[in-house]
């Protein structure tokens, strides 16, 4: 069978991400099929691209990968659900080869989706497993399908969705993606790979979608497996300048962190990598650990500078647990960057306040503040109208700050958050995640005018 993996995804702000998620799918999938890999990350014209590399391909099968469902700034729900529904639309015009439809995006809300987009099939949660059974279903005529877990299939009495199967993937028996297949703009203009050490996030904060697409049970991958890859991934993609550790939380379960970070040490390791980092759990052996392992700077999701909102939000931890993990960053030398969530549900603008006020006293490296996005169309009009109002009122009191504290990014109103001044920091030869060199940066505006 000759499968064509498209990945759909666009986005470059802050920067390109190579399609890991599908690399490993396609890693998975049994050699005697051929496969081929479409990127539409750099296609000004995507749906001409995949129309033409389906033409020319001629595949048997579909497979389509969606990492988003809105886009990086969290301004709102994009026209990124159009967009997918456009390549559906081009992949059934250029070739009779069924779709299947999976990825992060699509686990969020797979019934929804499978009814808007309409593709033959959908594979919601870890592809590795259910894709080579999809396919081995498909050459049985259909035998099977039923038995495939988190399958969604397109039927003439309506969607039928698989339940999910009891048990989780091995981490250590995945085969390692093949980085050679993948387009070297990632690297060559962005310098960034991505590395995953584990899956399954037991925490519970209200908003988050980790625990829906890998459940919550934790399984990690050996040290030794995590750092061959890193190494493989280097030697397949030498323009690689940096690595980011996907996993949601790195530094939870400690122990394997401390072990990834002792591992990169035993190994000499030289190349800097960023990570996630939670205030649960973090000590100064892991900071230190980190830091001796080459870690250039850590993303912490705070959320908030108001103990209530954290509670509201189920964070598990306090403005003091945050506080803390900032004095460590500190004192080993590592860059921390915080990530707030204004206006979430139940909070008000004095809380707004409190959290603004949390992170001028704090001062971390870098501070990136997101304004909730509501769904507007599903609320009471009444209580849209206050959302609207609060959304409104968030944004004034950010606009303030924006001169005061020019080491904070507010993506949804494009402050240090937009195509130009990360141009600007590319072109200055900075590679990373681009808040790191935010701070203290001259801005592009005013270079100009040098």
């Amino acid at each position: 069978m000759r499968i064509a993996f498209v990945s759909g995804n666009r986005e470059l702000l802050p920067d390109a991400v190579t399609p890991l998620g599908l690399l490993y799918v396609m890693a998975s999938t049994p050699e005697r099929h051929e496969r081929i890999l479409i990127d539409l990350c750099f296609e000004a014209h995507p749906a001409e691209a995949l129309r033409s590399a389906l033409t020319a391909a001629r595949p048997d099968l579909v497979a389509l990968g969606m990492r988003n469902i809105q886009n990086n700034d969290y301004s709102g729900l994009s026209d990124n659900l159009d967009y997918y529904a456009e390549l559906i639309r081009v992949a059934r015009a250029a070739c009779d080869a069924p779709i299947v439809l999976g990825g992060a995006g699509f686990s969020v809300m797979p019934a929804e989706l499978m009814l808007r987009l309409k593709p033959d099939y959908g594979v919601s949660g870890e592809g590795e497993e259910a894709f080579p059974r999809l396919l081995q279903a498909l050459e049985r005529g259909g035998e099977g399908l039923a038995e495939i877990g988190a399958l969604h299939r397109l039927t003439e009495q309506g969607i039928v969705s698989n339940p999910r199967s009891p048990g989780f993937l091995e981490m250590n028996a995945l085969p390692v993606p093949d980085r050679k297949l993948v387009d070297r703009r990632y690297f060559a203009e962005y310098g960034i790979d991505s590395i995953q050490t584990k899956r399954g996030c037991p925490l519970k904060c209200v908003y988050c979608t980790y625990p829906i697409i890998e459940g919550r049970v934790g399984r990690v991958r050996s040290p030794a497996a995590v750092v061959d890859e890193m190494f493989q991934a280097l030697e397949d993609q030498p323009a690689t300048r940096h690595f980011f550790i996907v996993d949601s939380v790195f530094n939870l379960p400690t122990a394997h962190a401390k072990n990834v970070c002792r591992e990169l040490i035993a190994r000499d390791w030289r190349i800097p990598w960023t990570c996630y980092a939670n205030p649960l759990g973090f000590d100064r052996e892991f900071a230190e650990l980190a830091r001796e392992a080459g870690c250039a700077g850590m993303e912490i999701g705070s959320d908030s500078g108001c103990d209530r909102v954290l509670k509201n939000l189920k964070k598990g931890f306090t403005v003091e647990h945050i506080r803390r993990l900032h004095g460590i960053c500190v004192a080993a030398g590592i860059p921390d960057c915080h990530t707030f969530i204004l206006g979430t549900q139940d909070e008000s603008l004095d809380d707004v306040r409190l959290t603004i006020d949390f992170i001028v006293e704090l001062d971390p490296f870098g501070a990136i503040l997101m304004i909730w996005v509501d769904d507007y169309e599903a609320l009471d009009p009444s209580l849209r109208a206050q959302r609207i109002t609060l959304r409104k009122k968030i944004e004034a009191l950010l606009l303030l700050c924006k001169d005061e504290y020019p080491h904070w990014s507010i993506p949804a109103l494009r402050i240090h958050f937009d195509e130009k001044l990360f141009d600007y920091l590319r072109h200055k030869g900075l590679h990373g995640p681009l808040w790191q060199h935010v701070r203290g940066s001259v801005r592009p505006e005013a270079h100009d005018r040098v």
